[in-house]
């Protein structure tokens, strides 16, 4: 498996250019954020079976994938783990808070494609290919990245 600065090195060549970087910044979380939303959407009467908690803001698909993705991230590094643990946490709570005032899967499908406009955009601007057509792996570094930049310590 590549090091976290091996990905992030790699990850970095094709988003040189500040404008795209700063539509990465909003629309990868956004994309994250929306996917929550549609893991959220899918109903999960079978995990609360499992748990019995009846608890749906953790009795859900969201939980059960980012559960593998934090797996994911601990492997890369732990203050990467850490940035995207409390970030995968907001997204989990403000999809549920959201799913409660509007309909989850469409206002989550509309960020995800509003936000894919906006990544394509970008890379248009940068005059590069997405790293995930290169490497599918490249779809989960990118929010690692995004948070990596943006709040180094």
């Amino acid at each position: 498996m590549k090091t976290m600065h091996q990905w992030f090195s790699e990850y970095s060549i094709s988003h040189q250019n500040k404008t795209n970087k700063k539509i990465h910044y909003i629309c990868v979380p956004a994309i994250f954020f929306s996917i929550v939303g549609l893991l959220i959407s899918i109903p999960s009467t079978f995990i609360g079976k499992i748990t019995n908690l009846n608890m749906p803001i953790i009795e859900n698909w969201a939980v059960v994938v980012a559960f593998f993705l934090l797996i994911f991230y601990l492997r890369l590094s732990f203050k990467v783990f850490l940035k995207m643990l409390i970030f995968t946490i907001l997204c989990i709570v403000g999809n549920y808070y959201l799913g409660l005032v509007t309909p989850i899967f469409y206002t989550s499908l509309l960020i995800f494609i509003i936000a894919w406009i906006g990544q394509f955009y970008g890379h248009k601007l940068e005059g590069a290919k997405p790293s995930f057509l290169k490497d599918l792996q490249f779809l989960l570094i990118g929010p690692a990245w995004v948070f990596d930049n943006i709040f180094k310590f």
